[in-house]
């Protein structure tokens, strides 16, 4: 698991709204936490996968996309805000993510 820091979350929205904003080709300005990802930004889950490797590198994180997906199907994601709270969630509890209630 890695530590999770005050900056943590400030660091874990710059990367998501920069990965979005390069990959949908849009101002990061445009971007929020409100910010639908399928709708506003046509965005797919291949993008989530992607960033999902970002997350394990930058963190050394020791996750399986398995258990990712065991997660999201019980808690799904439409919204930056939502992914970024996932993606923090995913730093601090690693395979241990299906265990939070």
């Amino acid at each position: 698991m890695a530590q999770i820091t005050e900056n943590t979350r400030n660091e874990v929205q710059e990367v998501v709204y920069d990965f979005f904003a390069d990959e949908c080709e849009v101002d990061v300005s445009e971007i929020s936490e409100q910010t639908n990802i399928i709708k506003d930004l046509d965005g797919d889950s291949l993008m989530f996968l992607e960033l999902i490797e970002i997350f394990k590198k930058k963190y050394s994180l020791e996750i399986e996309l398995k258990t990712i997906g065991k997660y999201a199907v019980k808690n799904p994601v439409e919204t930056i805000g939502q992914l970024i709270d996932m993606q923090m969630l995913i730093i601090e509890h690693e395979n241990h993510i299906l265990e939070i209630v």
